[in-house]
Formats: structure tokens, sequence, C-alpha cells
């Protein structure tokens, strides 16, 4: 496995197959500008294949916050380590800000505290209606 924190060599063709499970996903192309807008990436490649397994994105002010929306792993390379590693090199790449934070599903929380993580309360909006990325705003 290749780990990178930039997306030199990586495209939209490279991204297929991520967010399992959503409604209506980003395509590739919208999933690549989100890559490309947050503040951090770290991204996973399979050495053999050349095509992207994981990403994990954090959207930082680059002072005392940073925030981590994405972790995705794509279903044939979970219960690797895959996940593991990029949140460790994620918490790496931010470790001068003073309070980095994620939202997860109750099930994910002994995930994140064994990364050192605590448990916090969270609010938050979604519109479902905007969920694939694709907007003509």
């Amino acid at each position: 496995m290749l780990y990178k924190n930039c997306l030199e060599g990586i495209s939209s063709d490279m991204l297929d197959g991520f967010f399992v499970g959503w409604p209506d996903p980003p395509n590739p192309k919208t999933h690549f500008r989100l890559l490309k807008n947050s503040s951090k990436v770290v991204i996973a490649l399979d050495d053999n294949t050349n095509q992207v397994v994981g990403f994990i994105t954090a959207i930082s002010d680059g002072v005392l916050s940073a925030y981590i929306p994405f972790l995705e792993v794509l279903p044939e390379y979970k219960n690797k380590g895959i996940g593991k590693e990029l949140v460790k090199r994620m918490l790496i790449e931010l470790d001068i800000i003073y309070m980095v934070d994620l939202c997860c599903e109750d099930n994910l929380v002994p995930y994140y505290e064994k990364f050192g993580m605590l448990k916090s309360n969270g609010m938050l909006v979604r519109n479902f209606e905007m969920q694939s990325g694709n907007s003509n705003k």
C-alpha cells in the first residue's frame, strides 16, 4: 500500500466505488473536487492496481481548529489496517492544531477512541438534496 498526502498523480478515474450506501453519492469528478478543496488529504493507493482504495480529508483554519469530514476505505479493502493508517497519518498532519473534531455514528466511537479522541456532543444540519455535491448554485 502506498500513502500520499497530496493529489499528485491522482485523477477522478481512480476514485470509483466510494460512498457506499449513500442514496445520492458524489460522482468521481465531484469526489476529486472534494479532495482538491480540502485543507489536508491522505490517500491510500493499491500499489499493484494504482487505484485509490481509501482517503481521509481535513478542513482547517491552519491555526487552532480542524475538522475531519471523511474517512473512507473501499469495502474490499476494509479490515486491513488502511483506515487506521489513514487516521494516524492525518493526525500527524494536524499535530500543530489545538482542536481536531469529527462526527461519527455511535458504533464508531470505540474506533476513534483508540486514537485518543474523546467522545463529545455535536450538532449538525444535513441537506440531503445536496448529497451528491452537484449544485447549480
